[in-house]
């Protein structure tokens, strides 16, 4: 497929596509971790990516941020959704009873290390979802996505200051929660 060019003729430095190719793994883990379903993540993720063609004209710099702006959005939006079913339409069991998906592909280690490995990821995935929805966002997006605070706080549509604090709510939640673990 053709990369997509600036609107304005311009080049930005990377294609849009780029862009989405390179971003798609870590916004569909930071999806799942957030709705804690696996087609949601990837409706989500897909609406994200479909609506950020539509700034493709815009400099590359100011991708990123927006891009995890669109798909915070997205999934609050679903979070609001899935409420809206649950109160008033008997949505199934509740959703935090389920054990996250968890599909890790790794050639190298045996397979006491691949279980070791998907217990460990299991109690981080668990810890980061039993975190308050803000200080989740706060802690994936500064920590696993290594933006700067300025874009998490355009991302997040909050001020730098509650980015920080949520972030070290979330740190202290985190240590506390792996502390405790045998």
């Amino acid at each position: 497929m053709p990369a997509i060019a600036p609107a304005n003729g311009a080049d930005h430095g990377q294609d849009i596509e780029g862009f989405l190719s390179a971003i798609s793994a870590r916004a569909f883990r930071f999806a799942e971790l957030g709705l804690r379903q696996r087609d949601d993540a990837l409706d989500a993720v897909q609406d994200a990516m479909t609506r950020m063609l539509g700034y493709r004209h815009r400099p590359s710099a100011e991708w990123t941020p927006l891009f995890w702006s669109i798909l915070r959005r997205r999934v609050v939006d679903l979070h609001r959704r899935r409420a809206f079913r649950q109160r008033f339409l008997a949505a199934p069991a509740s959703l935090h009873d389920r054990e996250p998906d968890i599909d890790w592909v790794d050639e190298a280690p045996g397979p006491s290390d691949l279980h070791e490995n998907r217990e460990t990821w299991g109690r981080v995935a668990n810890a980061l979802a039993a975190l308050p929805r803000r200080q989740r966002e706060a802690f994936s997006l500064r920590v696993l996505e290594e933006l700067d605070v300025a874009d998490t706080a355009r991302a997040m549509g909050c001020s730098e200051g509650s980015v920080k604090t949520h972030l070290s709510r979330a740190r202290t939640a985190l240590r506390q929660h792996v502390e405790a673990l045998p």
